[in-house]
């Protein structure tokens, strides 16, 4: 099976292409990515008879907004925040599509909060992916200004997660 990364330039390169669909299968696995009218759709599946199977995430323009065409311009939903956008504001992002979670467990502290100070390799959330928990760090050092989404959240890849502010 593909690594994440190599799915993520798979989707850059289909992107820029003039390809309007791609499949991959190996064994089990079968990956697919297609183009629909300035659209991208991203679908995931493990055929294996022994698991069940994995949900499809696929990437649609969101309503009122102009449809740009790549899957980083559409995961990257304008968010109502009442910090003001400062230069000094780091964006954290997922770097990949999964489910934001802002702890190790339901019962365990979220490993950040707003007010937090983090440095470049502070775990601040996990995305999970394929069954797959990864932490994300925080890549940079700072405090924690706001977190952009909430607890469970399906995320897209490059949609930011924290605003940090930068020491």
């Amino acid at each position: 099976m593909l690594k994440i990364q190599e799915i993520r330039e798979l989707i850059k390169l289909i992107d820029c292409s003039s390809i309007d669909e791609f499949t991959y299968e190996y064994e089990s696995s079968k990956i697919k990515l297609k183009k629909q009218s300035k659209e991208t759709e991203t679908v995931v599946r493990s055929v294996a008879a022994s698991e069940a199977p994995v949900v499809e995430p696929v990437v649609q323009p969101q309503m009122g907004q102009p449809n740009q065409g790549t899957a980083e311009t559409q995961a990257a939903k304008p968010e109502p925040s009442p910090v003001k956008e400062d230069e000094n504001l780091h964006k954290i992002t997922s770097p990949m599509v999964g489910t934001f979670y802002s702890s190790s467990s339901p019962e365990a502290d979220p490993y950040v909060s707003a007010g937090t100070i983090v440095k470049e390799d502070s775990v601040v959330c996990i995305v999970e992916a394929m069954k797959l928990f990864n932490e994300i760090e925080a890549e940079v050092k700072g405090e924690i200004v706001e977190i952009l989404v909430e607890n469970g959240q399906l995320v897209e890849y490059g949609q930011p997660l924290f605003l940090v502010k930068e020491d």
